[in-house]
């Protein structure tokens, strides 16, 4: 796929320099003779960062178009501010429309192709990789359905039972397995998947052996006989210690932490130059205007590992002694009539952006409740202080899904805790992206919570 992608590219290239001649727009030579060298070198850089072509076998279709569409706008970014800051390359406009263009059309064809030519590789000439199954408890159970589902893979059944799985005493491999190893063998099978108890590991060595004489790949799969999340990872400590943790979290990831908090940095402070600059004068005038006491107000709050941080938004009560103890309520007499419209159009938590700037909170993630409620809830939901292992948010997983606001019901809050925990284990910068579309269209449009 690299080779085909940089000759694509390449094509391209040429096509839209004499499609832009021929439209009648002027172009540098450079653009056809250099610069091509450029657009090459920064296409590599970008899916080598974006790690387009690592294991493509292995990735899903979604996984493979949006690395593409991600490739394709980052070479556009680089390339366009080469160009722009490259003083001698005079170039055109309509070239870049016609080739990122025409560029993004070619890739979806490219992989349209790609992916049909698999299809009929798989289904019509036998390519798909074939593999079977070792043991018969519930793990290998799951992996055979799991594998049967697979189009790149064409499961063969089970070649034993657990009993053909762990070796007699003095190491030796019965009989019956090394005949069913074999008889793997013969029929093509590449891989066997064997699902085995991780405290008897040390006796596959024999059947290791077993199978290599024969040119069939053991990958083993541990049993955990349900005793944990099916969700559990394992990684090494030190490439020697495996370890097992419950839950996927990739914000645990340096690089994943890195590029949230440089979204966080941007879009707020986007949002304080452009929106609160002169959005925040007015709203302080109308505020003073209809009730005393400060513009903003602030409110010690749960944060990231439970730490407590003061999270501020626009005032919309008049001040009262119960404002950290009781959630606001439909028909709520504290609301003043200009935090009726704040709290509608969920301006008042706009001075956040300052909380998420300071790096207490972030752009998305779980909202951050009041400290007599995290102490409270802990000790009546299931998993309730998971949701803290992240920056609480503005915006959430859970908010756009209607769990926003007053927590009414037992319920509520169950459900809040489990879209925040489904966030913290699914979180892309694209599920961030989606959520804050989301949070605009939902404003837009009006929320019932929202009060």
């Amino acid at each position: 796929m690299p080779i085909t992608d940089v000759i694509m590219l390449n094509a391209i290239y040429y096509i839209s320099y004499y499609t832009t001649i021929y439209l009648g727009k002027s172009i540098s030579q450079e653009i056809i003779q250099n610069q091509i060298i450029v657009c090459n070198l920064l296409w590599l850089v970008c899916t080598a960062m974006l790690g387009l072509y690592r294991l493509t076998g292995t990735r899903s279709l979604e996984e493979l178009y949006r690395g593409t569409l991600r490739s394709i706008v980052s070479h556009f970014i680089l390339y366009t501010l080469y160009l722009l800051f490259s003083k001698e390359v005079d170039f055109s406009r309509t070239f870049l429309i016609v080739f990122y263009g025409l560029l993004s059309v070619g890739f979806i064809i490219n992989r349209f192709v790609g992916t049909s030519f698999q299809f009929v590789l798989i289904n019509k000439f036998k390519g798909a990789r074939k593999v079977a199954v070792m043991g018969s408890n519930n793990t290998a159970l799951r992996i055979s359905t799991y594998l049967q589902s697979q189009r790149s893979l064409e499961f063969c059944g089970f070649v034993g039972d657990d009993a053909s799985i762990y070796t007699e005493p003095g190491g030796i491999v019965p009989e019956f397995v090394s005949r069913k190893i074999s008889e793997a063998a013969k029929q093509g099978i590449k891989d066997i998947y064997v699902a085995v108890a991780p405290n008897r590991m040390s006796q596959l060595k024999a059947l290791e052996e077993e199978a290599d004489k024969l040119c069939v790949r053991l990958k083993f799969v541990p049993d955990l006989g349900g005793q944990i999340s099916p969700s559990y990872m394992i990684n090494y400590l030190g490439s020697e210690f495996p370890v097992i943790t419950l839950r996927k979290e990739p914000l645990e990831e340096v690089g994943n932490r890195f590029k949230k908090r440089i979204f966080d940095l941007v879009f707020s402070s986007l949002v304080i130059l452009f929106i609160l600059s002169w959005l925040y004068p007015i709203l302080a005038i109308l505020i003073k205007m209809q009730s005393k006491g400060p513009v903003l107000f602030k409110q010690l709050r749960s944060g990231r590992d439970d730490e407590p941080f003061w999270c501020y938004k626009f005032r919309s009560m008049t001040v009262n002694s119960q404002s950290d103890s009781k959630q606001a309520s439909k028909f709520d007499a504290r609301v003043t009539p200009i935090g009726k419209f704040l709290r509608r159009s969920s301006l008042d938590e706009m001075p956040q952006f300052f909380n998420v700037f300071l790096g207490n909170m972030s752009v998305v993630g779980p909202r951050p409740h009041m400290l007599n409620h995290t102490t409270e809830y802990k000790e009546i939901i299931n998993n309730y202080m998971v949701r803290h292992y992240l920056k609480p948010g503005i915006t959430g997983w859970a908010q756009v899904h209607g769990f926003r606001g007053e927590t009414r019901k037992h319920e509520d809050m169950e459900n809040r805790v489990k879209y925040d925990i489904n966030y913290l284990e699914s979180w892309t910068a694209m599920l961030d992206v989606k959520i804050i579309f989301m949070t605009v269209i939902n404003v837009i449009r009006g929320e019932d919570n929202a009060y």
